[in-house]
């Protein structure tokens, strides 16, 4: 059956569902991600006039027209979930009319915007100077080829089957994290606290010969990273070396990120950084490099390091302040089972990953066989 080819402003209609009673409060109010899913707002709702938002039934599209400074993304989502939420009057909502519901399905629309094709025509089609839009007129005049509703169901049960299975796995993954929690809050009120002075202890190891050239930092998800500083001309005989088993530390800013910087490095060839950086390793071979590196990964560490942050404009967490953060230190052997546990935690969780970005990776290939199919 040959494709149909229109404009996508005939099969949709743009909608303007006030939240006028104030049915719905703040707990309701969504965002939209530059993955294309709604979210908790992250904007500060106090004082703001409820009753302008708009209401996001299911079945619903809504997306920012503002394009502006959202990585190079179409930021649309589409309510799949039962429940109505609400969205501030800045975002626009549309659906597919009722008479053309046999023309187009819900799913295979979202599956067409998720295409990183849509994404970069959005960009290039948006207007303005500072803040550039995408408003509603530009998605109304998106050219569309459409097959058979049949043909759209039949790659729409093959993404609605990938869906379900990573939100299956994720499931399983928060009940692990459950587990490994209430593990962790029961060592925290049991075992002994351990200040940082006692259990690390600082190198200086210098790239004095000048042949380790891979200079790195790290970042607030504390991992390393190439350096994002110019290091032309700069002597590379004054940085320092970081060894597989060595921690490194930046007390820089730890206020303003909230979040303490220190990373374990776990590579075979050494690395160099910066000499502003802290370089440790362990005092005492009985204690897990793994296992002080999960209590620094938790929220609360990074919460303690906002609150030990000094005042001035730079919020560092001095190296003597940082000595003084604690954390409870079971034996060995449990020590090993909280690592082990943490371990497959991570796993499952990059696993989890993966099956979120193979779900937007197959978004155009289901698109591109429903076309092709269509033909």
């Amino acid at each position: 059956m040959a494709l149909t080819k229109c404009k996508l402003g005939e099969l949709i209609e743009r909608l303007d569902n006030k939240n006028a009673d104030l049915k719905y409060g703040v707990e309701y109010a969504v965002g939209v991600s530059n993955d294309k899913l709604l979210m908790s707002t992250r904007a500060d709702l106090n004082g703001r006039d409820l009753t302008k938002f708009s209401i996001i039934h299911p079945g619903d599209f809504v997306y920012n027209h503002r394009t502006s400074r959202h990585g190079g993304k179409f930021c649309i989502a589409y309510n799949t979930t039962s429940d109505n939420v609400i969205c501030t009057e800045d975002y626009t909502l549309f659906r597919i009319r009722d008479d053309c519901k046999n023309k187009l399905l819900n799913e295979w629309l979202y599956m067409y915007f998720h295409r990183p094709e849509m994404d970069r025509f959005v960009m290039y089609s948006s207007w303005g100077s500072s803040t550039e839009f995408f408003n509603w007129d530009d998605v109304c005049d998106i050219d569309i080829e459409l097959p058979d509703l049949p043909t759209q169901q039949k790659y729409v049960d093959i993404y609605n089957a990938m869906v379900a299975n990573q939100q299956s796995y994720e499931r399983g993954l928060e009940d692990l994290k459950l587990t490994f929690d209430a593990l962790l809050d029961n060592i925290k009120h049991n075992a002994s606290m351990v200040p940082m002075r006692d259990l690390l202890a600082e190198v200086d190891n210098r790239n004095s010969t000048g042949e380790i050239v891979d200079v790195q930092g790290i970042n607030i998800f504390k991992q390393f990273m190439p350096s994002v500083a110019d290091t032309n001309g700069v002597d590379l005989t004054k940085y320092k070396i970081v060894r597989k088993g060595q921690f490194v530390y930046s007390g820089m800013q730890t206020g303003r990120d909230e979040c303490i910087r220190i990373a374990l490095f776990d590579k075979d060839e050494p690395i160099i950084i910066s000499p502003a950086y802290t370089v440790f390793e362990i005092k005492d071979g009985a204690v897990l490099l793994e296992y002080i590196m999960m209590w620094f990964s938790r929220k609360e560490s990074d919460r303690r390091g906002w609150f030990m942050s000094d005042s001035s404009i730079r919020t560092n967490l001095d190296l003597e302040r940082f000595y003084e953060i604690g954390i409870p230190l079971p034996d060995e052997k449990m020590q090993r089972s909280v690592v082990d546990l943490y371990k497959v935690y991570t796993l499952r969780r990059s696993i989890n990953e993966q099956l979120k970005a193979q779900i937007k990776d197959i978004c155009p290939i289901l698109i591109r066989g429903a076309l092709e199919e269509g033909t």
